[in-house]
């Protein structure tokens, strides 16, 4: 194989890392957070991205099995180049606040249907909820499961996921996913 894994490693840190700062994954994992637990809301979306990065590394481990290696090389630099100018178009006519604004409006279905009751009662009711429970539902619980189809179903089909598939194609597929979650 002879593909370094720090060069995939490094690839899959910068890429991940410049990809997922202002996406709405990464808003809705922030407006998560401030009305849930963190550490439920940082298991759920770690799990989910930990998870999509490995299959998107399979995938993109396969293809050079499907096309050959010089094809893929091709195919994935004119994807970075691709991805790299709709990132800069999206951040100059859309911009952040767009986006905030979207996962917000998308979360906030969740305070109309729940019946718009205040914190204090929600606090009051997760308590009584929590200490009813055994330890081990607490780590199952509704959510991390949100938090983890919030993130799933996000970033499928994402920018950062259809990069990591061209990484993988290219690089190291371990260096890539130890990248990728890093």
């Amino acid at each position: 194989m002879g593909l370094s894994i720090v060069q995939g490693f490094t690839k899959s840190l910068a890429m991940t890392v410049l990809s997922e700062i202002g996406d709405k994954t990464f808003f809705a994992a922030a407006i998560l957070a401030m009305r849930h637990p963190r550490r439920l809301v940082l298991s759920g979306c770690l799990g989910a991205l930990i998870i999509m990065t490995i299959l998107s590394a399979l995938v993109g481990w396969a293809a050079p099995n499907l096309i050959s290696r010089k094809w893929t090389h091709h195919v994935t630099t004119v994807l970075f180049l691709g991805f790299g100018f709709w990132s800069l178009w999206d951040a100059f006519n859309e911009g952040e606040a767009e986006e905030l604004a979207e996962v917000e409006a998308k979360l906030g279905g969740d305070i109309k249907i729940n019946g718009g009751s205040s914190k204090e009662n929600n606090k009051d009711d997760d308590n009584l909820k929590k200490q009813n429970r055994p330890v081990l539902a607490q780590f199952f619980s509704p959510i991390l499961l949100k938090a983890f189809s919030i993130t799933f179903f996000g970033e499928w089909g994402d920018k950062s996921q259809l990069a990591t598939i061209g990484l993988a194609a290219d690089e190291n597929p371990l260096g890539v996913v130890l990248g990728g979650i890093m």
